[in-house]
């Protein structure tokens, strides 16, 4: 059946170039009509998935007038990076750096820094109402959130900045562990917090053209405070579904990641976003094994708004190599040999075609419907993450899936290898520019 699938697949597959050719993101022009453009990684640790994202998403917005980037990574984070890219010089630069907690090397390495010294290059010769703004979508910044409205509030609205201290108050004894709030949360039969993070975020919502007025960064300080006060609501009820719905704690993370894209694209009319996130969060859940567990993703979600002809799904995809991911949650990072993917996967499907590197057109109406048939499987696909569990793969990073449905295009890497961390990559590197990242001082 595999040899089969894999002649379909060999057929209509087209060769890829070196990432870094002129030539290969003219691969990805026929994407660039659409409204969103979501590009997954099948692991958060491969080079080739960072580079081919980065060289995709560079011809998006050089050629087809993509104006946002939005990451798999928390608010604040980006948002710093975001004042770096688009040439709002941060008042200050964080003495702990950017993406510094776990994992690091997700967003702190060599791949990810050159993607963002182009972008500000780029950004440099634009007006400032046409920059590329950088954002973050994920939710795990509770602290530095608090922080960011507070300090905005106590610029805007003093009073209102003391209220929010007394409100967010309420969560302080859990910032350092946010799951023990869950945990309490559970507890007690009640969310403690709920009503405070809640009403923050309405009574700013409610205030939005008198604050927004006294904006000197023409309405940025107020949407990045927007967003912090949402993230701090999502946050909240995030740690507390934990305990009790392993399904609705996903899908209030990928609806924040949603929410936070339809956000931002709605600050800026006729804007055009690129979405950075694992291919388990762009693929569209529905044509996955997370179906049946009731969840939802962020390609889904976007599918479902904007329309399936504003969205298209590039994931990605490889057969063995290196990664670098980890043990355990907050372990240390490890260079980790990928197992070579499994005889019933998609993987070996891909693998088996003999072609190196390839894009995969799955549209309708844009590639023959023997291959989309062919493809309407369901067969396994590899899903790795941070953590890797090599020794239980089949079990721990393989789930059902039917490739045409979830993604308008797959790219393949048939042998990849780790990505080059900051905190690994030393001292080849100098420490300083890993330090300061991304300001390079």
């Amino acid at each position: 059946m595999v040899q089969v699938l894999s002649e379909a697949v060999r057929n209509a597959a087209e060769p890829l170039p070196e990432i870094e050719s002129d030539k290969f993101g003219t691969f990805f022009d026929r994407f660039g009509d659409s409204r969103v453009v979501l590009i997954g990684d099948a692991s958060h640790g491969t080079s080739e998935f960072y580079r081919a994202r980065a060289a995709i998403t560079q011809r998006l917005i050089k050629e087809h007038g993509f104006d946002t980037v939005a990451i798999e990574g928390d608010w604040p984070d980006a948002r710093q990076v975001d004042r770096w890219v688009r040439r709002h010089r941060p008042t200050s630069i964080p003495e702990s750096g950017v993406f510094k907690h776990f994992p690091q090397w997700m967003w702190r390495n060599r791949e990810v820094q050159s993607f963002i010294d182009w972008l500000e290059e780029h950004n440099s010769g634009l007006a400032p109402d046409e920059r590329v703004r950088f954002c973050g979508m994920d939710l795990y910044s509770m602290g530095a959130s608090i922080l960011a409205v507070i300090e905005y509030l106590s610029k805007v609205d003093p009073d209102s900045a003391a209220v929010a201290r007394k409100r967010y108050g309420c969560l302080e004894p859990w910032l350092e562990n946010p799951q023990r709030y869950g945990r309490v949360a559970l507890n007690k039969g009640y969310a403690p917090c709920e009503a405070g993070v809640v009403r923050m975020l309405r009574d700013m919502l409610s205030q939005r053209l008198q604050w927004a007025s006294r904006d000197e960064e023409g309405g940025e300080s107020f949407l990045d405070a927007e967003m912090n006060a949402r993230l701090v609501r999502d946050s909240e009820r995030y740690y507390r579904a934990m305990y009790y719905a392993d399904a609705e704690s996903w899908n209030l993370r990928d609806s924040h990641f949603f929410e936070t894209v339809a956000r931002v694209l709605k600050a800026k009319p006729r804007s055009k976003a690129v979405v950075w996130a694992h291919n388990s969060h762009v693929g569209d859940a529905r044509a996955t094994g997370m179906r049946d567990r009731g969840e939802l993703n962020v390609g889904q979600l976007c599918r479902e708004h904007f329309g399936p002809e504003e969205v298209s799904i590039i994931g990605c995809g490889t057969h063995e190599g290196t990664v670098a991911a980890a043990d355990e949650w907050d372990m240390p990072e490890r260079i980790m040999k990928v197992n070579p993917s499994l005889s019933s996967s998609y993987e070996r499907v891909m693998h088996d075609t003999g072609i190196p590197s390839f894009l995969l057109d799955l549209r309708k109406g844009h590639q023959s419907e023997d291959v989309r048939q062919a493809l309407s499987g369901p067969l396994l696909e590899r899903f790795i993450g941070v953590i890797y569990w090599p020794a239980t793969e089949r079990g721990s990073h393989y789930t059902g899936a039917v490739l045409p449905k979830q993604f308008d295009g797959f790219v393949w890497f048939d042998k990849t290898q780790a990505v080059s961390a900051f905190e690994t990559a030393q001292p080849k590197e100098a420490a300083a520019r890993a330090e300061t990242y991304p300001f390079g001082l």
